[in-house]
């Protein structure tokens, strides 16, 4: 009995099964008067909400998503509505002087920011010490949540857990830190849209608190712990130290665990192989050699396997995992095994050092491309292991030959000295003293198997071709930074590819508002502007017919396209009944450094199937492009379906 109550338990907390307030109380439907007032509360807030900052703004999004999303609730649940409502008055008459004096307030506060990526309000929580003084750097430790199942509520419960009012807290908590509780966009374990949140999230405390930046930890339980070793060990600069609490680090075996809810991941199509290189976290171990990582694990967890795992690859790496294993628990944190966890990261925060004599960095992507002083801008090859390991020696910086490395940059004032000379590989160089206050960086490139200095020789290819930081894929990547959706308005090649195209837009839009927590930024295409280009990723929807600004860049795209038939290296489809979705560095920023995506048809590659299931299937399922057989004879009221002929990755040149 006890074995099937700790593995219920389990079930709740990491598949979020469902968000209950109060045992025995029978979720209903809203009566007809609760909902009028509810209705006429919302209009009479919904006013003000253009001119207000996100601090104002969480309990009305909060609000929002809750009644739109949720048809049954619970009486603690109504309870909560209506403090909601009220909460949402009290911040909208907050006059803005008083709001800029929010930080002052110490105990628990939640607060909210405006994304960049589609200008919707987030929230989240913060727990300031009585002893924060504005005065001195305070170290940051940001704290990712378990699994939820995304409800409309899911805001509002979020919020209920950092909202105390805005008032003097007579007894805030004494702690030699700030918390900080990102909402994540809910449940995708910080992947995507997710992992931009926390480091939004961030960004937000940062400009309100006086944060030291070299003493910010990431720590978590269950998807935390998960999200803190992808997103640690791929930011490893990011960080002093991780705290990851019963989290899994890779696709298959977890895919495993025999819990009933759970999908096995067997076999996949090589280019989703590839693509879980980007986000399994056991491929980037060998980083916890930059940031230190101290585990915690249940001893009869039923996901143990996963430290295991980690550990094995750590030591694969040269490297000895710290994994501190709570006697006789299961999926829960132990309080004795947490404290000394935290006494730990302790002393690593205090002694971590920012600018080290010794470097390896190993990444499977240019999106994550950044360790200390260096920069890889350049890969031989994409979602292959790629490794730096680099010694400074006196005044000579000996770096053993690139593994998958073409192209990187030192940034030289973040070393701790500046070398003289240079060694990468067989190649010696000399590594430039005269330079000025706005060459902050020092960039190798390889060519005819020798290392030269880039400012010396200049790069034989152009790197503005190449794939390069933020500018790799795949098509998903598009949705983490701003991006708008262009509808086609024009006159279609084809009737069936526009009306798939639109439902393809329709369907994005829901699955963004619904597990995103956002609107979907859309625009026709005859209202986009010069801004909007030249700022944005630009989605587009429709054929060279319909959406004018697929036939602008078009010509520039590696696909020939016409109304009888569609053109793609070797392959050849008909115009009538396929679509191409892709994602490409955009033509009409090519003479901007800032350049930015172009995407045809295509929202996320996973599907609301799998985002209401577990996070762990939200991997690339189409890498930077595929060919879509659409269907001539589908019906409204029937689910968007799609056939994928073909899909995969472009080269490192695209």
């Amino acid at each position: 009995m006890r074995r099937a109550i700790r593995v219920c338990a389990i079930v709740i907390l990491v598949l979020g099964v469902r968000q209950t307030t109060g045992w025995g109380q029978a979720p209903q439907p809203l009566s007809e008067e609760q909902r009028r007032t509810f209705e006429r509360e919302m209009a009479e807030l919904k006013v003000l909400q253009p001119y207000l900052g996100a601090d104002q703004a969480i309990f009305f999004k909060g609000l929002t998503w809750a009644l739109k999303y949720d048809r049954e609730f619970t009486p603690a649940d109504v309870a909560l509505l209506e403090k909601s409502i009220r909460r949402a008055h009290e911040r909208q008459n907050v006059p803005p002087d008083e709001v800029r004096h929010w930080p002052t307030r110490r105990g628990k506060l939640a607060r909210g920011y405006r994304s960049k990526i589609d200008d919707s309000v987030q929230p989240y929580g913060l727990i300031v010490p009585k002893n924060y003084d504005p005065v001195k750097p305070i170290r940051l430790d940001v704290v990712l949540h378990g699994s939820t199942r995304p409800v409309g509520m899911s805001e509002l419960k979020f919020i209920a857990r950092f909202d105390e009012g805005d008032g003097e807290n007579p007894s805030p908590p004494d702690q030699p830190f700030i918390e900080l509780h990102p909402l994540g966009r809910v449940e995708n374990c910080y992947r995507w849209a997710g992992e931009t949140d926390v480091f939004e999230a961030i960004e937000s405390v940062c400009e309100s608190y006086n944060i030291d930046r070299n003493r910010i930890v990431l720590r978590g339980m269950s998807m935390g712990a998960s999200g803190t070793w992808h997103l640690g060990l791929k930011h490893p600069t990011r960080f002093a130290a991780l705290g990851p609490y019963c989290g899994y680090v890779d696709t298959h075996k977890f895919s495993e665990t025999p819990l009933p809810n759970f999908v096995k991941v067997g076999p996949l199509p090589e280019h989703q192989e590839l693509g879980l290189h980007m986000l399994d976290s056991i491929d980037y171990a060998a980083n916890a050699g930059v940031v230190p990582a101290i585990a915690c694990m249940g001893e009869k967890d039923v996901f143990f396997q996963a430290h295991v795992l980690m550990s094995e690859a750590m030591k694969r790496e040269g490297l000895t995992m710290t994994n501190l294993i709570s006697p006789g628990t299961g999926h829960v944190i132990d309080p004795v095994t947490h404290a000394e966890q935290m006494r730990r990261i302790a002393e690593h925060v205090a002694i971590a050092p920012r600018r080290p004599h010794e470097l390896r960095f190993v990444t499977w992507t240019l999106k994550y491309n950044r360790c200390h002083w260096l920069e890889v801008l350049g890969l031989d090859r994409h979602y292959a292991r790629s490794e730096f390991s680099a010694k400074l020696e006196d005044d000579v910086l000996v770096i053993d030959e690139p593994k998958n490395i073409n192209r990187f940059a030192i940034r030289r004032l973040q070393l701790p000295t500046t070398p003289k000379k240079l060694r990468i590989g067989n190649s010696e160089l000399k590594f430039p003293q005269d330079l000025g206050p706005v060459d902050y960086q020092v960039i190798f490139f390889r060519r005819d198997g020798q290392w030269c200095n880039e400012s010396e020789e200049g790069n034989y290819t152009n790197h503005r071709t190449r794939k390069r930081p933020g500018l790799q894929g795949p098509i998903d990547d598009a949705f983490t930074s701003p991006f708008l959706c262009v509808r086609g308005t024009g006159q279609p090649w084809n009737k069936a590819v526009q009306e798939y195209a639109e439902a393809s837009l329709l369907r994005f839009a829901d699955e963004w508002h619904h597990y995103f927590r956002g609107e979907l930024p859309i625009k026709d295409d005859h209202a986009v502007t010069e801004e909007d280009v030249m700022s944005r990723n630009l989605i587009l929807f429709g054929d060279p017919g319909s959406n004018s600004w697929i036939a602008k860049v078009l010509p520039k795209l590696p696909l020939y396209w016409s109304k009888e038939s569609i053109r793609f290296g070797r392959h050849e489809y008909s115009s009538a009944e396929h679509v191409p979705a892709l994602i490409y560095p955009s033509p009409l920023t090519e003479n901007s450094w800032e350049r930015h995506y172009v995407v045809l048809n295509s929202g996320h590659t996973f599907r609301e199937a799998e985002l209401a299931k577990l996070n762990y299937l939200l991997f690339p399922r189409w890498g930077d492009w595929a060919f879509l057989q659409i269907p001539l004879d589908q019906k409204p009221s029937e689910p968007l379906t799609e056939k994928v002929i073909h899909a995969g990755y472009f080269s490192e040149q695209w």
